[in-house]
């Protein structure tokens, strides 16, 4: 299987007054394949539910740890990777298994915890080669700690 590229972005929430963090894989923020798949499958509600991560909010712990599956936030054995729009975590999240070995980071087993009817299974897997995902993680930390002084 290919390898997808990772990027993390970090923006600011103007509304909020907040920074958000989103992932995006191949160049597409993943609010937008997301947004598109649901669209796509003919889910309701669909389309712009999903947006970034904002760390301020939420004890995350480390970045790194986060998105390695190792997050300190209490929501079972997945991982949330989107938020809701509004902002709010535990609203609308976007949950993934992160499954990590020493050459690939892959996310699969998607889910909306609040529709658990809906079928995600066509959606991903997206697998990461490791050393690429790792220096996207070490640029958004970088990143986030230079504005944070």
């Amino acid at each position: 299987m290919a390898s997808n590229e990772i990027r993390f972005d970090r923006q600011p929430r103007d509304d909020l007054g907040v920074l958000e963090v989103a992932p995006r894989i191949d160049g597409i923020p993943l609010t937008e394949l997301i947004d598109r798949f649901e669209t796509d499958a003919g889910m309701q509600p669909a389309g712009d539910a999903y947006g970034g991560l904002i760390p301020e909010y939420f004890r995350f712990g480390p970045l790194e740890d986060h998105f390695h599956g190792r997050s300190t936030d209490a929501m079972g054995p997945k991982t949330p990777l989107l938020g809701c729009e509004c902002g709010e975590l535990g609203c609308w999240p976007l949950m993934a298994r992160i499954a990590v070995t020493a050459d690939l980071v892959t996310w699969d087993f998607f889910e909306q915890p609040y529709r658990t009817a809906r079928d995600y299974t066509a959606f991903g897997p997206f697998q990461f080669d490791r050393h690429q995902y790792d220096d996207a993680l070490r640029a958004l930390s970088a990143e986030i700690s230079s504005t944070d002084t």
